[in-house]
C-alpha cells in the first residue's frame, strides 16, 4: 500500500520535475538565437526580386547588432516584469520608427553604427546585472538606442511602405522572442526567470564584444 505522505510529496515534486525539461529546452533555444544573431545568417534581400516587404523583414536579421539588441530588449523587459513587459517593446518600436523617418527625410544622426553596437553591450549588461532600474528609465534607454537602429534602417532601406511594415514586424518578433524565452523559463520555477535573463544578458554582452573586436 502506497504511503499517503509519499503520494503527497510526489504531487508537490511533480511540477518541479516537469519544469526541468522546459528549462533544458529553453536555454539551448536562447543560446541558438544569440549564436545565429551573432553571424550574418541572412543576406540583404533584393526588393526587385524578393519584394519590399520581404526585404524589410529580413533586414533586422541580416545584422547581428540589430538582432542582438532587439532580443536583449525583450529579455530585459521580461526580467523587469510588470509594465516593462509592454513599455520597453513599445518604446523600442515607436522610437525606431521615428529614427527611420528622420533618415528618410534626410536628417543625419552622428555615430549611428557605434551607437548600435553600444546598444548590444549596454542593454545586455543591464539584463545581466539585473539592476532595479525604473521602468520609465529603462524605456528611455532602449528608446534612445532604438533611434539609431531606426535611422540605420531608414538609410539602408527604401521608401516603399512594405519596407517599413517588414522591418517593424521583424523587430517586434525579435523583441517578443527574447521576452517569451525568459517568461517560459520563469513560469515553471521560482527565481529561474532572473537567473536565465542574466545569463542571456551576459551572453549578449560577450557577443557584442566579439562583434566590436571583429569589426
Amino acid at each position: 500500500r502506497a504511503d499517503p505522505c509519499a503520494r503527497a510529496w510526489g504531487s508537490v515534486d511533480e511540477p518541479a520535475k516537469r519544469s526541468v525539461p522546459m528549462k533544458r529546452s529553453a536555454i539551448p533555444i536562447a543560446m541558438s538565437i544569440l549564436a545565429a544573431s551573432a553571424t550574418p545568417a541572412l543576406a540583404h534581400l533584393r526588393p526587385d526580386i524578393d519584394g519590399a516587404l520581404a526585404a524589410g523583414f529580413a533586414h533586422p536579421f541580416s545584422g547581428a547588432d540589430h538582432a542582438l539588441a532587439m532580443i536583449a530588449t525583450g529579455v530585459w523587459a521580461a526580467a523587469l516584469g510588470g509594465r516593462a513587459l509592454w513599455q520597453l517593446p513599445l518604446a523600442f518600436v515607436t522610437i525606431m520608427i521615428a529614427g527611420f523617418l528622420l533618415a528618410r527625410t534626410g536628417i543625419p544622426l552622428p555615430f549611428v553604427e557605434p551607437a548600435i553596437l553600444a546598444s548590444v553591450i549596454a542593454i545586455g549588461l543591464f539584463a545581466a546585472l539585473a539592476l532595479p532600474v525604473p521602468v520609465r528609465g529603462a524605456a528611455i534607454v532602449v528608446g534612445l538606442f532604438a533611434l539609431f537602429h531606426g535611422h540605420a534602417h531608414g538609410t539602408e532601406l527604401g521608401n516603399a511602405s512594405g519596407y517599413t511594415i517588414g522591418f517593424v514586424a521583424a523587430t517586434a518578433l525579435l523583441v517578443a522572442a527574447g521576452g517569451a524565452l525568459v517568461r517560459t523559463v520563469g513560469q515553471h520555477r521560482h527565481g529561474a526567470r532572473h537567473l536565465f535573463a542574466r545569463g542571456v544578458g551576459a551572453a549578449t554582452v560577450l557577443a557584442g564584444a566579439w562583434i566590436a573586436l571583429a569589426s
